[in-house]
């Protein structure tokens, strides 16, 4: 049981510097684009779905339809979204991002991960390779559980 205490506590350092180091230089960045979480949540949440409803997307967020429309309202007008009507229902709307909110996803996420190129540069060809290995017996055994 020691053993399996120090690889969980060691595991879970791990977790807490990789969250804490991404999140930090995505949110710096977002920040700096003048963006809230929120926004980029649904930023990312309309990358994923391509198009959708403030409806929905107010669901996913958590939040009520019309604080939903507020925040895109602010997308919309900062160019990151755009709005069009549904062919088949004009009362529907459908969002999507605009070259311009693809930029800034790709800008964010480029950010988040540059940390990780510094970890990078830092290791030796033979860390890596004991990295590599150990990230791969972990991806194999998450992919059985699901």
């Amino acid at each position: 049981m020691p053993h399996e205490d120090t690889y969980l506590s060691t595991f879970d350092e791990w977790v807490d510097i990789f969250m804490h180091r991404s999140m930090r230089r995505f949110i710096h960045h977002a920040r700096k684009s003048g963006l809230s979480m929120s926004m980029i949540g649904a930023l990312f949440h309309l990358h994923r779905s391509d198009s959708i409803g403030v409806t929905d997307l107010g669901e996913h967020l958590g939040v009520t339809s019309a604080a939903a429309s507020q925040m895109l309202e602010k997308l919309v007008q900062q160019d990151l979204i755009e709005r069009s009507e549904d062919p088949d229902d004009r009362r529907v709307k459908k969002l999507l991002l605009t070259k311009k909110g693809c930029q800034v996803l790709e800008e964010g996420l480029r950010a988040q991960k540059g940390w990780l190129i510094e970890f990078n540069n830092s290791l030796s060809g033979e860390e890596k390779q004991q990295i590599t290995a150990s990230m791969q017996l972990m991806i194999d055994k998450a992919n059985q559980l699901s």
